[in-house]
C-alpha cells in the first residue's frame, strides 16, 4: 500500500517516519516549500520536528497534484484547515485517514463529515490516540485507534501503518474515535489551567474525571459507543495531554492559568492548539444536542477572558448532583 501524508507539521512528520519504517517509500505534502526541501536534501524537518533524521525513503513535494497515484492518504493538516487542503488535493475515492482532531468551526462538523461532504467516494478512517509527535517519531512505543467501517480497508491500513513501536487497535466506531480526540483537547486547556493557576493534583483529577464525564455524554449523543471513548482515542489521549507540557493545548492552558491572554497565547502560528478552536463549537454543538458540559464551558470562558477565580468559583458553586449524573 503506497501511502502518502497531508501536511508536514511535527506530527505529519512523525507519521511519515512510521509509515516508512522497513524502508517503505512515502511521500509527504508540505505547504512550504522550504520544509519540502529540508526533508528531501537533509532528511529532517528542523522548523517542525527537530533533532529527527527522518527515514531516506520519506520523499516531500509541495504541489498537491503529486499526491494523486497513492493507495491511502493520511490527512494530518490542522483541523480548521482539513477542508480547504482537501478541496486542493486529488483524491479521486483515494480512502483518507483523518488524523486532525477537532469541530470545524461555523459547520460544527466533525473532520469525517468535512471530509464526505467534499469527496463522498472516499472511504474514511481516523487514527486518534496519546501520541506526542517527538516520541512517536523516536521510535518510542506508542498504540493508537485506527477506526474504519469497511473491514477490509481497517484490516490492510492496520497492518501497513503498524511497526515495532507503533500498534494500532482496529474499530469500526469513527464517531467515537473522533469525538474523544476532538474533546480531549479542550479539556487539556482546562487541565494546564489548572497546573498554571497552582490549584493541585486533586483538582486535576477531578477535572480530567468529570471532563471524561462530559466526553462520555457528548460522544453517546453524537451515535459514538462508550468502549471506543474509554478506549486509546478518550481517555488514553485525555490522561497524556492533560499531564505535560509537551500538549499545546496544556500549555495554552498553564498561559491562561499565569494570568496571559489567550490572543499573546496563541500567536506563534507554527503550533496550533486546537482545543482554542473547538472550544467554543463544541459549546455550541453540546447546547444543541441538549448534552450538559459546564467543564468545557468554563474553557469558553476563560478563553474568551474570564478571570480564573471567577471560573473556578462557579464550577465549584454547582448543584451537587450523584456521581454518574
Amino acid at each position: 500500500m503506497r501511502i502518502g501524508v497531508i501536511g508536514a507539521g511535527a506530527w505529519g512528520t512523525a507519521l511519515a517516519q512510521v509509515a516508512a519504517h522497513g524502508g517503505q517509500h512515502v511521500r509527504i505534502w508540505a505547504r512550504d516549500p522550504a520544509v519540502a526541501e529540508a526533508i528531501n536534501s537533509d532528511h529532517a524537518n528542523p522548523l517542525y520536528l527537530p533533532g529527527i533524521t527522518l527515514a531516506p525513503t520519506i520523499e516531500a513535494v509541495s504541489d498537491p497534484a503529486a499526491m494523486a497515484d497513492l493507495d491511502a492518504l493520511l490527512v494530518v493538516t490542522p483541523a480548521q484547515a482539513v477542508g480547504a487542503v482537501l478541496a486542493t488535493m486529488p483524491v479521486e475515492g483515494t480512502p483518507l485517514v483523518l488524523c486532525s482532531k477537532g469541530i470545524e468551526a461555523g459547520s460544527r462538523r466533525l473532520m469525517g463529515e468535512v471530509a464526505r461532504a467534499l469527496h463522498p467516494d472516499a472511504p474514511i478512517a481516523v487514527l486518534s490516540g496519546p501520541t506526542f509527535a517527538h516520541e512517536v517519531a523516536a521510535g518510542l512505543p506508542t498504540a493508537v485507534t485506527l477506526a474504519c467501517e469497511e473491514a477490509g480497508l481497517r484490516t490492510a491500513l492496520s497492518r501497513r501503518i503498524a511497526a515495532p513501536h507503533f500498534r494500532p487497535y482496529a474499530t469500526d466506531d469513527v464517531t467515537g474515535a473522533e469525538i474523544g480526540g476532538a474533546i480531549k483537547n479542550v479539556l487539556a486547556i482546562g487541565c494546564g489551567v489548572v497546573e498554571g493557576a497552582g490549584l493541585g493534583q486533586n483538582a486535576r483529577a477531578a477535572l480530567i474525571a468529570r471532563g471524561f464525564a462530559e466526553m462520555t455524554r457528548f460522544g453517546l449523543a453524537r451515535g459514538g459507543r462508550a468502549e471506543t471513548l474509554a478506549g486509546l482515542s478518550g481517555l488514553g489521549d485525555l490522561v497524556l495531554t492533560c499531564s505535560s507540557t509537551a500538549s499545546r493545548n496544556f500549555s495554552l492552558g498553564v498561559g491562561l492559568g499565569q494570568g496571559r491572554s489567550a490572543t499573546a497565547l496563541l500567536a506563534d502560528r507554527r503550533t496550533v492548539a486546537e482545543g482554542a478552536f473547538t472550544a467554543p463549537v463544541l459549546r455550541q454543538a453540546a447546547a444543541e444536542a441538549g448534552v450538559d458540559m459546564p467543564v468545557c464551558d468554563a474553557v469558553c470562558r476563560l478563553l474568551d477572558g474570564a478571570a480564573v477565580a471567577d471560573v473556578i468559583g462557579t464550577l465549584l458553586a454547582r448543584p451537587l448532583k450523584a456521581e454518574g449524573a
